[in-house]
């Protein structure tokens, strides 16, 4: 081996790092996820020199503070993803799926800045030139100030970034990009967090907003060794379903910004539209007069999403019934279950119940609980519940009903799209007071929303 190198185990899982083989991670607690790695061990010289160039500490109360100035990409929902626009010097990280639209999205932003006079340079180490131009073409004209380079040498790269000094490098993706001083092979632990340390300190030093592209594990995490996620100042995540035209943004990390924001995208030929009302475009194609249907309101961060909750109850031949919940958490779901059987001697034991949130939308937020009990009441009794009438608010384990944040927020949204009557907790209801044309009805139990409908 050569001299100042040694051989390290690494996780490819979370980047756990181990000087011997292990079969389980003590870190993530997968088995067979280490990989053997050759680093580069710094000399003795080098890390003195390092040490005297470090900056000397400073008084809290003599830094000053200016506002930071954002770039607007032309997209109002990544910019409310990203707090307001792009930071310069930043380092945003992007994964999803692979065809979720991570590309597309870039491509599109690329085209906005270079129209409205920023110079972009896009790097792209898995498509070639041509097939980045078809793209393109889907999107429309571009200006000449957007720039294409294929390349994957790390060395290059930063040598073209710093002759060309763009406002905003897109790199796609981070793991076909490679460092030659780095002997495993691209894609590897080592190789991810050196260029993505090299891309750090050339966003820092020349005050570059840097995009970094990222593939996603099986799980939905980003590949590669956790501490990449660390070293970012944003970590946005594209979901959804890519058979499915909708396609949801949301930040999981956030340094300028908040963490609770999410952009709705629709995806069409011509690639991906904002969709700024995302209740109504939930909505679009809700039964009417069906049982087992009932609008419920989720926030994320400061945006209210009307959403339709399905539920079918069926009695079943099976020993143990079925449980199904797609859209919201399986053990969330079996806990209202419980709660309306205790609560309500609803016979649910032996039926089968599936829960949906129609339009393929995650949420976990526990707001939606009363629009889910009323749903299943709805479909157990072959009852339909009024389609002007929204509900929401937190179920407990005594039946109660627990009051939300936000809740004149969510009332509005519904005013907002024609509904009528809205089944809130008792406690929202005194603050709110009254709404004109909305009939607010508080409820303290799950009975009590029960009589309402």
């Amino acid at each position: 081996m050569a001299k100042g190198r040694t051989t390290v185990f690494f996780c490819q899982s979370c980047g756990y790092e181990s000087p011997k083989w292990l079969g389980q991670c003590p870190g993530c607690r997968e088995w067979n996820t280490f990989v053997e790695e050759t680093v580069e061990k710094k000399s003795a010289g080098r890390a003195r020199e390092e040490r005297k160039a470090a900056a000397a500490p400073v008084c809290l109360s003599s830094i000053e503070m200016k506002e930071e100035e954002r770039l607007g990409t032309g997209t109002e929902e990544l910019d409310r993803v990203l707090g307001g626009g792009i930071v310069p010097g930043s380092l945003v990280l992007v994964g999803g799926d692979p065809g979720i639209g991570k590309s597309t999205l870039l491509l599109q932003v690329c085209r906005r800045l270079a129209a409205d006079g920023h110079d972009v340079l896009y790097i792209s180490g898995e498509e070639s030139l041509r097939q980045i131009r078809l793209r393109a073409d889907r999107l429309g004209s571009f200006s000449d100030r957007l720039r294409l380079l294929c390349e994957t040498n790390l060395d290059t790269i930063q040598e073209t970034i710093r002759s060309d000094k763009p406002q905003v490098v897109i790199i796609d993706s981070i793991q076909t990009m490679y460092n030659e001083n780095i002997s495993s092979a691209p894609g590897s632990v080592s190789q991810v967090r050196e260029s993505t340390s090299v891309l750090m300190q050339l966003a820092k030093g020349l005050g570059i907003t840097v995009f970094i592209v990222g593939h996603v594990t099986k799980e939905g995490t980003v590949a590669g060794p956790r501490v990449l996620e660390h070293m970012v100042d944003t970590v946005l995540y594209f979901e959804g379903d890519r058979h499915a035209s909708y396609r949801i943004l949301r930040a999981v990390k956030n340094r300028f910004g908040s963490t609770n924001e999410i952009g709705v995208f629709e995806m069409r030929e011509d690639g991906l539209a904002e969709v700024k009302n995302p209740s109504e475009y939930m909505l679009n194609g809700r039964p009417e007069a069906a049982s087992g249907s009932v609008v419920a309101c989720s926030v994320e961060g400061t945006r209210p999403i009307l959403l339709e909750i399905q539920a079918l109850v069926c009695r079943s031949p099976l020993a143990m019934p079925r449980r199904t919940a797609a859209g919201m958490d399986y053990n969330r779901v079996n806990l209202l279950l419980a709660v309306l059987e205790k609560r309500l001697n609803l016979p649910l034991s032996n039926s089968d119940v599936y829960i949906n949130i129609a339009g393929g939308i995650r949420i976990n937020e526990p707001a939606i609980d009363l629009g889910v009990v009323l749903a299943v009441v709805s479909s157990a009794r072959d009852k339909a519940i009024d389609e002007k009438v929204m509900a929401f608010g937190e179920v407990g384990l005594s039946g109660e009903v627990r009051a939300v944040s936000q809740a004149d927020k969510r009332v509005q949204e519904a005013k907002k799209l024609g509904f009528t009557t809205v089944i809130l907790p008792e406690v929202c209801r005194e603050q709110i007071g009254k709404v004109e044309g909305v009939r607010l009805c508080g409820v303290r139990t799950v009975a009590d929303a029960v009589k309402v409908i």
